[in-house]
C-alpha cells in the first residue's frame, strides 16, 4: 500500500513541518488538493503552494485538480514540481488529450472519478491512464463520511485495472476502520487527510496505517 497523507486536512501555518512528519513515518507520497470553487464548492491552493511543498519535501506529489479544463493549467503544475496530476473526467471535454499531454511531459497521469460517474467514462483511455482515483466521498470538503455505496465500484474499477499496471487510489473519508477492506478489494494507494492530520500526532497515525492489513477487517 502507499499512503497518500492529503495536505487539505494539514496546519497551513506549520505545513513544512507537517509534511516532515508524515515523510519521516513512512509516507512516501504528498497528496495535494486543487480546487477551484467552480468544479467544487471550495477553493483551496494552487501552483505556487505546490512549488512550496517541492522545496520542503523529495516526496512523491501526488496533484489532484479538481478544476474545470485543467488543461490548461497542466504545465504550472509541472513547472511547480508534481510529480503526478489527475484530473477529473467530469471536468474535461477532451480527457483522453489532456491525459496524453500530461505523460508527454513526463508526469504520471491519473484520471478521477465523482461517486456517481461510471466506470464507462474512461474505458476508452485506459491505455493514457497510470493512476485511477475512485472518490469516496462527493469532493470538494475533508472530513466526509465514506460512502459505502462506492465499495463495489472500487471492485469493479480493480478488475479493469489490475492487468494493465494501472494503480488503484481511493480518495475520501478513509479510517483505520475501513482501510482494511479497501485492501482487501485490492486498493494500491490510500489518500487520507483529516484520519491523518486531524490529532496531535499525524506521524503515529502514518504509523498506524501503514500497519494495517487486509487481515485486519473485522
Amino acid at each position: 500500500m502507499i499512503l497518500a497523507p492529503s495536505i487539505l486536512s494539514a496546519d497551513f501555518s506549520r505545513l513544512a513541518d507537517e509534511i516532515s512528519f508524515v515523510v519521516q513515518a513512512g509516507a512516501t507520497w504528498i497528496h495535494v488538493d486543487v480546487m477551484d470553487g467552480v468544479f467544487v464548492p471550495n477553493i483551496t491552493i494552487g501552483p505556487v503552494v505546490v512549488r512550496s511543498v517541492r522545496r520542503a519535501t523529495d516526496a512523491y506529489l501526488d496533484c489532484h485538480l479538481m478544476i474545470v479544463q485543467p488543461e490548461h493549467f497542466i504545465d504550472d503544475f509541472v513547472k511547480a514540481g508534481a510529480n503526478g496530476i489527475t484530473i477529473h473526467a467530469e471536468a474535461t471535454r477532451h480527457l483522453h488529450r489532456t491525459l496524453a499531454m500530461i505523460r508527454e511531459r513526463g508526469l504520471k497521469a491519473g484520471v478521477s472519478l465523482n461517486p456517481s460517474t461510471s466506470l464507462d467514462a474512461i474505458t476508452y483511455c485506459l491505455d493514457e491512464i497510470d493512476l485511477l482515483l475512485i472518490m469516496s466521498v462527493d469532493p470538494g470538503f475533508g472530513g466526509q463520511a465514506f460512502i459505502d455505496a462506492v465499495l463495489q465500484k472500487i471492485e469493479q474499477a480493480k478488475a479493469l485495472t489490475q492487468d494493465r499496471g494501472i494503480l488503484l487510489q481511493v480518495d475520501g473519508g478513509v479510517t483505520r476502520e475501513n482501510l482494511p477492506g479497501l485492501l482487501q478489494r485490492g486498493v494500491d494507494v490510500i489518500v487520507a487527510g483529516s484520519s491523518v492530520f486531524d490529532g496531535k500526532d499525524p506521524a503515529m497515525r502514518v504509523r498506524e496505517m501503514l500497519e494495517t492489513t487486509p487481515g485486519d477487517i473485522g
